[in-house]
């Protein structure tokens, strides 16, 4: 048996072959294909956009049993080599066009074999040397089934190996079946002649002719034949289908499945609020104290000041509500690794298609609930330019993780004092009908939008599964940690400059109201406070709507810095600090800033305005024009602005103050 030295040795003359310098690993969506990447490149990956294209390839050094460095790259989901998608085409590109693999990983979703087995057939006519990796083992297990791997490796003339998602079991198994892989290469004769040598490609592989639909039944009933021969317990196997299709039956169905939806997700996101409660009083008081002693230490001066009324004040308001942001992560989570994610999609497909979406873009508009410029990114998937603009268009009116601190402190004003299924409720109301006005939006886009492109909808139903809550609670903390350190320095360097333009040039008044007043950014405010009068605020409102364009969250910490939230009795916490100075705010003509009218006008701004100048940037590097973010930003501040004046106007004229 040749090992890997004595192949190099016999292929390549050069004295330094990269026949086993570059591995790619390619697979359907959800196939576990990332998961695996990750395992065999540990943290030396990065993200690479391939050239012409928003479509991102992630490529890594391996880390496992070459003793060198080997390039890997996890190529984008493809359910077919026969382009049907941005990543499908990218995919298909790398492969017969750029050809920089000697050899691929075939990743295979052992709950979904059959349909898996459609690339792993290509990849086998294409002519790259091939290993089969099967992931979702554990789930085939809980039914007691086995697969021969001995049979199925005979059957598809290439090494075949069980991986462990979870535990990394199979990866140095699989990498030596790599390594082992004979690759043979060619001499090239076309090489430039001005080089004076032979450039070596490999053999045999070619660009696959577009199958016939008779070779496709062909191949679709072949794959069908072979997954069910080795499967050594085939009624247990079969077993595990019925009952997702009976459970598919309920969630699926065209009524009641709508219900369940609905109802699934006034539960998931109504725990939002009333689960992190007593997590929010924590932290609460955890800043509570902190500022309480930073005080005591210091003593009264221009930087306690600082310390306490700036940073702490600040950090205290928005943070406060990072146990809420966990628990949307969390949730998210739950959504994706049962499996139903891929059911909301597909019910979600009938009513998106009437606005000139599919039920494809119901997973980024979903992602848009945690933050919306992944959410963007995500939406690159999807093969028609209009569906992809009307996704990312809409994304920003979902309700992101940045929404969440101010949705929460204007609802726990609203209903300061009562049970906390009550907000709960009202932020529900708010995720449902962010999603409705996304969808008035998407179907005026789709009346503006003219174009003569065909659009289908394919999603693959993976077999229902339970989350296992470690990975879970993994992922909400790395989301929450991105959360927190995005936002971290910009509440820092805001709240510095705001407790500078708020307390200097008068910083030895005794009264705090004069002092505000007087100060530079009481200037600024009252010179601006037009503008924000028919929302039903003052400057000092309008200066946290203009500092929320930096970062939505930042409009919090603004308030509290400007109502000086810690000159308080010592018993109260921050959060109730805030809360009672609201309450307590009055306009110029002793009126009260904060009414229930007036923040339903905040909540409305908040909910339309596109406040996040990333997403933008993201927003024109995804759709390939800056005219476009220009224009959706513009739009929806506008639409924020008059929607959030109608709506205290309405509530004043039907009484509601």
């Amino acid at each position: 048996m040749h090992t890997n030295q004595d192949l190099n040795k016999t292929n390549d003359t050069s004295g330094d072959s990269t026949a086993d310098h570059a591995i790619g690993i390619v697979g359907a969506p959800n196939s576990g294909k990332t998961t695996l990447f990750n395992w065999i490149t540990g943290s030396k990956f990065r993200a690479v956009n391939y050239p012409g294209s928003t479509v991102d390839c992630y490529t890594g050094e391996s880390l496992t049993v070459y003793g060198k460095p080997i390039e890997v790259t996890d190529t984008p989901g493809a359910y077919s080599l026969f382009p049907q998608s941005p990543d499908e085409e990218v995919t298909s590109k790398i492969l017969f066009q750029d050809r920089k693999f000697q050899k691929i990983i075939v990743v295979v979703d052992a709950t979904q074999m059959k349909r898996h087995f459609y690339v792993v057939k290509q990849i086998q006519d294409s002519g790259y040397p091939f290993v089969v990796a099967i992931t979702m083992n554990d789930l085939i297990q809980k039914e007691h089934l086995e697969i021969d791997v001995q049979k199925l490796s005979s059957l598809l003339k290439a090494p075949v190996i069980l991986i462990d998602g979870v535990l990394g079991g199979g990866v140095k198994d699989l990498m030596v079946a790599i390594k082992n892989l004979p690759v043979n290469l060619q001499v090239d004769l076309t090489a430039d002649s001005s080089l004076g040598s032979k450039s070596p490609s490999p053999a045999k592989i070619i660009s696959l002719p577009k199958w016939s639909l008779d070779k496709i039944h062909l191949v679709n009933a072949e794959n069908e034949k072979l997954v069910t021969s080795i499967f050594k317990q085939t009624k247990k196997h079969l077993n595990v289908y019925d009952r997702t299709a009976k459970i598919d039956k309920i969630l699926l169905h065209p009524l009641w499945g709508y219900f369940i939806f609905a109802a699934i997700m006034m539960v998931l996101f109504s725990s939002i609020f009333w689960i992190a409660t007593p997590f929010m009083d924590w932290v609460d008081a955890v800043f509570s104290w902190g500022s309480e002693q930073t005080l005591a230490l210091l003593g009264e001066n221009l930087f306690s000041d600082l310390l306490t009324n700036g940073i702490i004040a600040s950090f205290a308001a928005v943070f406060v509500f990072v146990p809420q942001i966990f628990i949307l992560f969390f949730v998210i989570g739950i959504l994706e690794d049962s499996g139903y994610l891929s059911r909301a999609s597909t019910l979600i497909d009938r009513p998106f298609s009437k606005v000139g979406m599919n039920g494809r873009s119901f997973v980024p508009v979903l992602s848009g609930f945690a933050c919306s410029i992944p959410a963007i990114m995500a939406a690159r998937t999807l093969g028609s330019k209009k569906e992809r603009w009307i996704t990312q268009f809409i994304i920003p009116l979902m309700t992101c993780s940045a929404r969440l601190p101010v949705y929460a402190l204007l609802l726990t004003f609203l209903f300061y004092g009562k049970p906390a299924w009550m907000p709960g409720l009202a932020l529900t109301g708010l995720y449902i009908l962010a999603l409705v006005i996304g969808m008035i939006a998407a179907a005026i886009l789709n009346k503006i939008l003219k174009t003569k492109e065909n659009s289908s909808f394919l999603m693959e139903l993976p077999l229902y599964r339970t989350p296992k809550l470690r990975v879970l609670i993994k992922n909400a903390f790395v989301r929450t940690q991105s959360y927190i350190q995005r936002a971290g320095p910009v509440i820092f360097v805001l709240a510095v400059l705001i407790w500078g333009a708020s307390t200097f040039p008068n910083y030895q008044e005794s009264n705090a109201t004069l002092k505000l007043q007087t100060s530079y950014l009481g200037q600024l405010g009252q010179k601006i406070e037009p503008a924000f009068k028919p929302m039903g605020v003052d400057w000092r409102a309008g200066i946290g709507m203009l500092t929320a364009f930096a970062a939505r969250e930042v409009f919090v910490s603004t308030l509290a810095v400007m109502y000086n939230i810690t000159d308080t009795e010592d018993e109260d916490t921050m959060q109730t600090s805030l809360l009672l100075q609201m309450n307590e705010a009055k306009m110029s003509d002793g009126t009260p800033v904060f009414t229930a009218a007036s923040v339903m006008g905040l909540i409305v701004f908040f909910m339309i305005a596109l406040q996040c100048m990333t997403t933008v940037a993201t927003a024109a590097r995804e759709s390939g024009s800056w005219k476009f973010a220009l224009i959706q930003l513009a739009s929806l501040n506008i639409a924020a602005y008059i929607l959030a004046v109608g709506t205290v106007h309405t509530l004043h004229f039907f009484g509601i103050a």
